[in-house]
């Protein structure tokens, strides 16, 4: 197993729980200086620094881990050679299957040249004028 996909798992199980903990936090709404319940671990004020507290350092680890993370993407990536095995520089072959005459490029096949004084070829195509 690398270390980049332990990694990548680490973070995964981080932002999950940090959504666990963002979701778990009771809405205040008045800001500071809302509340005097009495100190201490089981009291609402408790729960509420600890949810605080663990926020911060979730929050803290999915950034580092991030930071982390993308260095060693950058580092395993550089590395590598550019792959030109698809390399398309050669045209691609003309096809006989082509209705239009049309060649790689898109452009239309350049007529032969009419000699003097011959008749039109027939091409059976109704619209060009030509007798059947």
């Amino acid at each position: 197993m690398s270390l980049f996909l332990f990694l990548t798992v680490v973070q995964a199980i981080v932002a999950a729980a940090l959504v666990a903990v963002i979701l778990m936090q009771r809405s205040e709404g008045g800001g500071l200086g809302v509340g005097g319940s009495p100190s201490g671990l089981m009291s609402a004020r408790g729960a509420a620094d600890f949810l605080t507290r663990a926020t911060a350092i979730l929050a803290t680890l999915f950034v580092g881990l991030s930071i982390l993370l993308a260095t060693l993407a950058v580092g395993a990536s550089s590395e590598r050679e550019i792959d030109t095995t698809l390399d398309r520089s050669t045209p691609a072959p003309v096809t006989s299957n082509d209705p239009l005459g049309t060649g790689a490029a898109g452009t239309a096949a350049p007529a032969a040249p009419a000699s003097k004084g011959a008749a039109p070829a027939s091409s059976g195509d109704p619209l060009s004028g030509a007798a059947q």
